[in-house]
């Protein structure tokens, strides 16, 4: 399994409106590309100026399904993200293959 981490810093200004846009817009645009089995948003506990910070984790099967994604269905997606939230927010990307659960 790999779990695709995206770790977003977001503007206080437009915090509530991103947020709301992400749980009801950008996650589910994610999920009906069929190529992850679940998707986490969680807040980052940590005292920031001027924003707050989450990651998002998607988990697929395999990398050849998150290849598929980034080819296919990334760049639209982080497209419509950045165009909304232009110069607003900051935002990396962590790949992690799960070695075992317990």
């Amino acid at each position: 399994m790999i779990i695709y981490n995206v770790t977003v810093s977001i503007d206080e200004g437009v915090h509530d409106e991103w947020l709301n846009w992400m749980k009801e817009v950008h996650i589910p645009d994610v999920m009906n590309t069929e190529m992850f089995i679940e998707a986490k948003i969680s807040r980052i506990l940590a005292e920031e100026e001027g924003g707050k910070s989450y990651s998002i984790m998607y988990l697929c099967k395999n990398m050849e399904t998150l290849e598929l994604y980034q080819e296919k269905h990334a760049p639209r997606l982080q497209q419509e993200h950045s165009k909304r939230y232009a110069n607003r927010f900051a935002a990396f990307r962590t790949l992690l293959e799960v070695k075992e659960s317990f």
